[in-house]
Parts: structure tokens; sequence; C-alpha cells
């Protein structure tokens, strides 16, 4: 019994001092090196890969860095490819809650009058949005999205005039749209570099989009009409994920394609090819050299532990801290700069210090130029240490040595 009440005195001593005598937090700043090969510039046209095709882009999705281009400012027809942008709108329509997947969708007389590609659907024939999107990422129908524009924004005119704005909104300088479809139209114009524009801002917004235009075939009306996705790339390409091609006889053969591997995402677009094959193998062309000479790293996951730090006056003496996100950067593979890592904690943590606090930063370097900056932040919550916290863990402690 002695011992149990000399054990309970020296623990309300020692719980005294740490409440009065703070522990000062260590502070620490180191630095780290891992060969990597950032991209330092935007944009990589050293390359010749000897297209025919009349534009070329090839760009990083996630960040929209150009990793190879040719003639990408020309502006050219871009035929079905518009499809592109009012697909855009549609699936902004359909994440803003104004249109919903199962909504019907009635064909008017001038939807059912368009020529092109097509479904052929009858005036007031009526499909699900669902239905028409699936008709319009694999069979590209004129018809079918001239329903979807009037559906919308109640004439074609309207629509256009919120493609244009949205093409503005993107910094899409060199594009004028007259058309929802994308048939021959003086005027109606872009170039590879603004399609590469809105192909990125339709599968970063609303990747959703893949759910169609990765599809290869499917049908409707009860099966009755057969859908083949006329991106080839989708069936022969490992990895592709859309997005749309366009061809008439005055733009010759376009593609926007799109295609993801070991975390990396890439947006091939060709103009004005002289075939629908070279269309295609230009692009895998273009595709397989970012393969090849890009890949993302990471060099941490959000919740990794960067250090443990001193709390003072707390209820716990000490905090873990982590990275509030994910670090991961775009590399080019065959260089061999190193990318270091800064980290400054904070000084002196004192409690109450709540679970996400900012108790630090990580600064990922390259030649002494800050690439990102990642906050560093609480795991845990820490209390306060207050009296009554005292003398509520010194009566914890000794029911346990009663037991």
């Amino acid at each position: 019994m002695y011992y149990k009440k000399f054990f309970i005195i020296i623990s309300i001593f020692l719980l005294l001092i740490t409440f009065i005598s703070p522990v000062f937090a260590m502070s620490d700043s180191y630095v780290w090196s891992r060969s990597s090969g950032l991209i330092e510039t935007v944009s990589d046209t050293e390359t010749d890969l000897n297209l025919e095709s009349g534009s070329a882009i090839l760009i990083e999705q996630s960040t929209g860095t150009v990793l190879y281009e040719h003639n990408s400012h020309d502006k050219l027809r871009p035929a079905s490819v518009t499809k592109v942008m009012s697909l855009l709108l549609v699936m902004e329509a359909i994440d803003n809650g104004d249109l919903a997947l199962t909504d019907k969708v009635t064909c008017s007389k001038n939807a059912s009058s368009m020529g092109g590609s097509q479904i052929w659907l009858e005036e007031n024939e009526t499909l699900t949005v669902d239905e028409m999107l699936k008709a319009v990422c694999l069979n590209s129908a004129n018809d079918v999205i001239y329903a979807l524009c009037e559906h919308i924004a109640g004439t074609e005119e309207e629509f256009v005039t919120r493609m244009n704005n949205k093409a503005k909104e993107l910094g899409m300088n060199d594009t004028t749209f007259k058309n929802c479809h994308g048939l021959d139209e003086d005027g109606h114009l872009t170039s590879s570099y603004d399609i590469a524009l809105m192909s990125r801002e339709l599968l970063q917004k609303h990747p959703s989009i893949t759910k169609y235009t990765s599809l290869y075939m499917d049908t409707l009306r009860d099966g009755k009409t057969q859908l083949v996705n006329t991106n080839k790339l989708v069936r022969n390409y490992n990895g592709c994920t859309g997005l749309k091609t366009g061809s008439t006889s005055l733009a010759l053969y376009n593609l926007s394609a799109s295609a993801t591997r070991d975390g990396l995402s890439l947006i091939a677009v060709i103009m004005h090819s002289p075939s629908s094959e070279i269309r295609f193998s230009e692009a895998q062309k273009l595709l397989n050299f970012g393969f090849s000479n890009f890949s993302n790293v990471s060099y941490g996951k959000k919740g990794e532990i960067m250090g443990t730090l001193n709390v003072e006056k707390g209820v716990s003496p000490s905090i873990n801290a982590v990275l509030a996100e994910d670090a991961s950067f775009f590399i080019k593979k065959s260089k061999s700069n190193s990318v270091s890592q800064n980290i400054e904690f904070a000084q002196d943590l004192e409690a109450p210090i709540e679970q996400g606090d900012i108790i630090g930063s990580v600064k990922y370097m390259l030649n002494n130029n800050i690439i990102k900056s990642i906050d560093i932040v609480a795991e845990t919550s820490v209390k306060k240490l207050t009296l009554l916290n005292m003398i509520s863990n010194v009566i914890e402690k000794w029911f346990k040595l009663l037991r």
C-alpha cells in the first residue's frame, strides 16, 4: 500500500513539472534527393516524328504540358471532333443537375433531317440521354447531337453561342464554332491545340464520359440499331479511353485520341490527315512517344509520416506530422536532374492541436527552384494538458495498479 501511495505522489509531481515546465518541440529541416527528370519546358519539338498529317499535338492530361506539336495552331476544319465541345456542354448539364441520363429527348424535324453520320432518328422519336450519348460517342450521330443541343439550349444557335463562350473561357483562341456537329461550314475552324484543350477539359472535369468513349460496340432500339465505335484505337490500342473522330471531304481525317497507362494519361490530336489509316497510325505514334519518354513518379502518399514533433502542454507529448496530399510529378524519363525535398516543421508546438492543422511544409525543388509545396499536417488531435487531465490520468493509472 505504501508503494502505491508513493507512486501516486511521484506521478502527480512529475505531471505538474510537465505542465509548468514545457518541453520545447524539436524543429528539423533536411534535404534528400532522388534521381528523376522533371519536365523543364512546356514543349518538346526537337524530335521529328515525320508526320504526314497537317497538324498534331500531344499533351499530358493532368497538367496540360505539351510534349510534342506540329503546326498546332493552324486553323483547320474539325469535322465531327467538334462534338468534343458539344459533349463537354452536355456533361456539364448532367453534372450540374440540369439534365439526367434517364431524361427522354424528342427528335425535332430539324434533327431528323441532318446529314452525314447518323442513326436515322425519326421526327418525334425519343431516346434517353444515356442512349443518345452512346450514339454520339460511338457512331458520331449528327441527328442525335442536334436533338440533344436543342433539348438543352432550345435552339442550335443558342447552343453554339454557349460553345463559343466555353471556347473563350478555355483559351481556345484559334476556334470559332458555327454548328454543334462539325459538318463543313465556312468559318467553322479550330486547331489541334484547341482540340487538346477542350478534350482535356472534358476528360478532367467529366471523366464519366469514358464510360461511352471507351466502348467498342453497343446497341440501341432493343438491339435493332448496332453501334460500332468510329475510333478504332479503342479496340486496338492498349489503354485507349477515347475520344472522338471526325472526317469530311474538306476537313480530311481528324482524331482526338486519349489513353492511360500506369497512371499517365495522354491526349494526342491529329488534324488534316490524308487517310483514316494514317490518322490512327500517327495518333499511335504520338502516344507511343509519350509513354516511352515520360512517366508519373510518386514522391509520397497522402498521410505518409514525415516526422514526429514534440508538443508542449499536451496530453500527448508528441504528434505525427503527415503529408496533406499525394506528392507525384510528371517527369521525363531520360533526364538525370535530381528533385530535392526540403522539409520544414513548425517550432514550439503547443496544445491544443486539431487533426489536420498545418504544422509544416515540404518543398520539392529542382535546380534550387520550387516545383511544388505541400502542407504537412497533424495526424491526430492533441488536447491541452489541464489539472483535470492530470488528475484523470493519475486516477486511471492508479486503478490499473489496483487490478
